[in-house]
């Protein structure tokens, strides 16, 4: 074992868990520290002139604007508030095209004339800011010589505080667009496809009676899987430092085979890590509420509570945020790639949607009455024909390099969409299309919304984890989202996908209902027909198997295996016309989107492939030279001692290595051609192909020789690290 790399180890082994910051847990005390450094409405409540609060409270329950009157005195208290709690920034946080999070900081403090300085935030500063926008990836909307980008006040969700020893920074949640008005952040087009499902859903609801009900909110629970690694371990793979996923790297000799890693005994340096991330969250009104191992060694799994749809990605991006400064902390590092270890599982973000009204009516709950069945049913065929009929749109929520090495095994579903009922509800549906009766039933005939669907249970069926979109008693769980991504864009596309559902299914329906047609039989005519429609989307099967593919090509469910070949899709009138048709995105703003997420593509892979031939030529191969001329002077002495016939052994030893270290030479500089390549090749979807068609097969070509070449050369002289040392020592 090399010297870095046995000192590493040896501290690894050695390392304690890191007390945790408080023992609010312990004590029964984590009730009332929930959501302390969050300016949320009961702060407000306090604090706030009560016609303030009034107005305050109706601009975030509505979504409407914020009355500029009242702006200053909002952000007077909010100051106040947040100096008491010891901050001294404040900062606009948004979330730029980069799949991160950015944000400026700014002092509380400004100076006088008289040479002193006073506590100073307006309202004007609490609603907009100005950070530069050519310095984030625009899509061509900005130029370099375009500076000009505005972050506007999410008053929806509350300011909050970043506790810090050095300080702490109230955080103002913003979105973020350009001069000429487009969205440059996801935050936007999230809002606007909450909007749009919104309108529809409340059409559908006034048919069935519903006269209560003011909104549609789209509710989620992003599941956030992760990898831990011991920093001392870590440092010394530059891959893992640079891009968050071993590049090369031979199987341990355990792996997650035993499968003893799930749900076992979490490591004490573990949980006293998840301990102090639980006490930030809970600080941030964040509701952590699960914590367990994963399947793979290594691999860990937080969950919160359900969260409205753009609180949920606020959170998650927060959650994130906060792993991957607490793991430094305790010595480890946080690793969110979507597949950072190869032969165990990747990690993904499994994001649980459903939709509820305003009156708190989840309306994807079966329910127990004929009124409340027939609706569920009306809204289930909606989902599943905008799953079917828009499947394009929501494959390109969950694009990105990091996550093509992921779908399709190990838990990920394959990257071909569809929908999983389960059996109870499949039949129910059959029995729709066909006008046959469910079994168990008495009715000669499926009469939707009399007394058609029998009370479903919640565990109604057994979970699918090769399905990318299972329904799990009511709600549904897309599970192709990758770790590392934001949940943003693959909400923006189900919301807009099932919003133009709802209008196709509501306009219908109104239309039929004027004609002089009741409710029930609009439903009996409507209902069998787009149920028949759209059944092809539904497979409860295995998605791994490879007549799956077979048989979705059959049913015409598109099949775009990488992000490449999703993304050239991106423009396609029919996907395009997802987002134009409820003003979720502008052309503009898709077309800029495509470019960005094109350009993000080949840049990964490109670093990727550089960071790797950099690795072979400076580590790996002096490393295994030195090796080779090891073995060679074995074989110079054994001939010597033993005659040339009798060595075999140390010839063959020697052989092996020359063979696979020449091989590797070879391969590494094509990697380093195929990266100069793609480099020069013009067009952000040309240099994307290149990336995807010329780099990625060279390095696994290299990947090959250097896994082998690790358990060829003896251990001391191998610089990186090994699977069982960074999988296993926590």
């Amino acid at each position: 074992m090399s010297s870095p790399r046995k000192k590493a180890v040896f501290k690894a082994i050695a390392a304690s868990p890191v007390q945790p910051s408080s023992i609010e847990e312990k004590s029964g005390e984590a009730c009332a520290a929930f959501g302390r450094n969050v300016f949320g409405l009961s702060v407000m409540r306090k604090r706030l002139p009560k016609d303030v609060y009034d107005k305050l409270a109706k601009t975030i329950r509505d979504g409407e604007r914020l009355n500029p009157e009242i702006a200053d005195v909002v952000a007077n208290t909010m100051k106040d508030w947040a100096i008491e709690r010891g901050a001294t920034h404040y900062t606009h946080w948004f979330h730029p095209m980069t799949g991160l999070t950015a944000e400026k900081h700014d002092a509380f403090l400004s100076p006088t004339a008289d040479g002193q300085v006073i506590s100073e935030f307006s309202g004007k500063m609490l609603i907009s800011g100005e950070p530069d926008a050519s310095s984030f990836p625009s899509g061509g909307i900005r130029s370099t010589f375009e500076a000009r980008g505005y972050t506007a006040w999410d008053p929806s969700v509350p300011a909050f505080i970043i506790d810090a020893s050095y300080g702490a920074t109230l955080h103002i949640p913003t979105y973020f667009y350009s001069y000429s008005g487009e969205a440059l952040d996801r935050k936007i087009p999230l809002m606007r496809s909450i909007s749009a499902l919104s309108r529809q859903a409340l059409r559908i609801l006034r048919i069935f009676g519903n006269k209560s009900a003011t909104y549609v909110r789209a509710n989620v629970g992003p599941e956030q899987e992760y990898f831990l690694v011991d920093k001392n371990l870590a440092v010394l793979r530059p891959d893992l430092l640079l891009v968050g996923r071993t590049l090369i790297g031979a199987f341990s000799s355990k792996g997650q085979e035993m499968e003893d890693h799930y749900f076992g005994a979490i490591p004490s340096r573990v949980m006293s890590f998840m301990q102090d991330v639980e006490r930030e969250l809970v600080a941030l009104g964040i509701p952590a509420k699960t914590r367990h191992n994963e399947v793979a060694p290594g691999q860990f799994e937080i969950a919160p509570v359900y969260e409205e749809a753009n609180i949920a990605c606020d959170h998650n991006m927060l959650t994130m945020n906060m792993m991957r400064h607490m793991a430094a902390k305790h010595g480890f590092m946080c690793l969110l790639h979507e597949k950072p270890f190869a032969g165990v599982n990747g990690s993904g973000k499994h994001n649980n949607w459903s939709i509820s009204d305003s009156d708190g009516v989840n309306l994807l709950n079966p329910g127990s009455t004929p009124q409340d069945n027939a609706q569920f049913l009306v809204f289930l065929a909606a989902v599943l024909r905008g799953v079917h009929k828009h499947s394009v749109v929501l494959r390109l929520g969950t694009v990105g390099a990091g996550n093509d090495h992921r779908l399709g095994a190990n838990e990920a579903p394959p990257a071909i969409i569809s929908v999983y009922l389960g059996e109870q509800l499949s039949e129910v549906l059959e029995s729709i299309t066909s006008g046959k009766s469910a079994k168990n039933k008495k009715s000669p005939f499926m009469e939707v919304g009399v007394s058609t669907l029998p009370p479903l249970p919640v565990d109604m069926s057994d979970r699918n984890r090769t399905s990318p979109f299972a329904f799990t008693g009511n709600k549904f769980e897309f599970r192709a989202v990758g770790s590392s991504q934001s949940i943003a864009p693959v909400n923006i596309a189900l919301n807009a996908a099932v919003a133009c559902a709802l209008d196709d299914i509501a306009t219908e329906l109104e239309a039929a209902i004027s004609a002089g047609a009741k409710l029930n039989e609009a439903l009996q005519e409507l209902l069998p027909r787009l149920f028949k429609e759209h059944l092809p989307i539904v497979f409860n099967g295995n998605g791994y198997a490879p007549s799956w593919a077979k048989e979705a090509a059959r049913r015409k469910l598109p099949n775009y295996a990488n992000s490449v070949t999703a993304l050239e899709h991106y423009s396609d009138p029919e996907v395009m016309n997802v987002f134009l048709r409820h003003g979720v995105l502008s052309e503009r703003e898709m077309l800029a989107r495509q470019d960005i997420l094109l350009d993000s593509y080949c840049k990964t892979v490109c670093i990727e492939g550089h960071l790797l031939a950099d690795m072979l030529r400076s580590m790996i191969l002096p490393n295994c030279l030195e090796a080779q001329a090891r073995a060679a002077d074995v074989v110079v002495k054994t001939r010597a001692v033993l005659g040339e016939k009798n060595a075999g052994s140390e010839e063959e030893y020697f052989n092996l290595l020359r063979t696979h270290i020449v091989a590797l030479q070879k391969e590494t500089a094509k990697l380093e051609s195929a990266v100069e390549k793609t480099l020069a090749t013009e067009g952000v979807l040309e240099q994307a192909k290149s990336a995807r068609d010329a780099i990625l097969p060279v390095m696994s070509e290299c990947r090959v020789h250097a896994d082998i070449l690790e358990r060829l050369v003896e251990d001391n002289l191998w610089p990186l690290p090994k699977y069982s040392e960074l999988l296993w020592l926590h």
